[in-house]
């Protein structure tokens, strides 16, 4: 009799030849890419499940998935079969045993991205960072994150036509980095809301050009109003970086 082990994977990806995370009709996502080559590697059907969602033309750097087999592999085999069965957008970078009831998505108990923003044309940063063309105050923004910080609903920087049953998050650190030509924004908490970092970069933004008072952060999250909000900033400049989960899920 077979038995069965999970492992979680983790990965990367450059978000722009994909409609997102998830799978769905008509549409080629990042799961689906996955999926199939597993598939393919196993000769079986194979399914994963994502610490969470991106959205389309988001990337990620460190992104986590876990899958179940009862077959015997080498790690370092199946990292480099499913890379050479994936397109080069995707990049599979490790392989671990973890417990039978571990689970890539609700076990996270911390998310990270980073949105970049560059001030000229660059050909080689046009696909991963959004090009802004203003003076921003970067004093402006950082006294703005602060209001961002703790537990809170969040629903002012959610997408509208989304399906969870509360607003609330838990934000832990938020911060604007100016990095050479490069200005990032860093931002961690337990969960994150549909399209919630794109809207809270575009509010940002709004902030640090002189269209809405540093101030204006508080009242913005207290109206749970997402018209109170910025626009959402593009897809383009904003990464998945890190997913954390308790050391006692790994068997390693």
């Amino acid at each position: 009799m077979s038995h069965t082990n999970r492992f979680f994977l983790e990965l990367s990806y450059h978000g722009k030849p994909f409609h997102g995370w998830q799978i769905q009709q008509n549409a080629f996502s990042v799961q689906e890419s996955i999926e199939s080559a597993l598939s393919t590697y196993f000769k079986k059907t194979m399914t994963i499940m994502g610490s969470g969602r991106t959205d389309t033309g988001v990337h990620a750097s460190h992104q986590v998935c876990h899958f179940d087999s009862d077959s015997d592999f080498d790690p370092e085999k199946l990292i480099k079969g499913l890379n050479g069965i994936l397109p080069k957008s995707i990049g599979i970078k490790a392989i671990r045993p973890v417990k039978p009831d571990a689970h890539a998505r609700f076990d996270a108990l911390e998310r990270s991205y980073f949105y970049r923003i560059i001030f000229q044309k660059n050909p080689f940063m046009d696909e991963l960072a959004w090009t802004l063309f203003g003076k921003l105050d970067l004093e402006r923004m950082n006294t703005a994150t602060q209001y961002l910080i703790g537990e809170q609903d969040f629903e002012a920087f959610s997408k509208v036509q989304t399906e969870v049953n509360h607003f609330r998050c838990h934000i832990l650190s938020a911060r604007w980095e100016q990095k050479e030509e490069e200005l990032l924004f860093h931002i961690t908490a337990n969960r994150f809301l549909r399209g919630m970092v794109r809207t809270i970069v575009g509010t940002l933004i709004e902030i640090g050009l002189g269209k809405k008072s540093p101030e204006s952060m508080r009242e913005i999250i207290l109206s749970k109003n997402r018209s109170n909000a910025g626009k959402a900033a593009p897809a383009k400049g904003l990464f998945l970086n890190r997913v954390i989960y308790p050391r006692e899920i790994y068997i390693d």
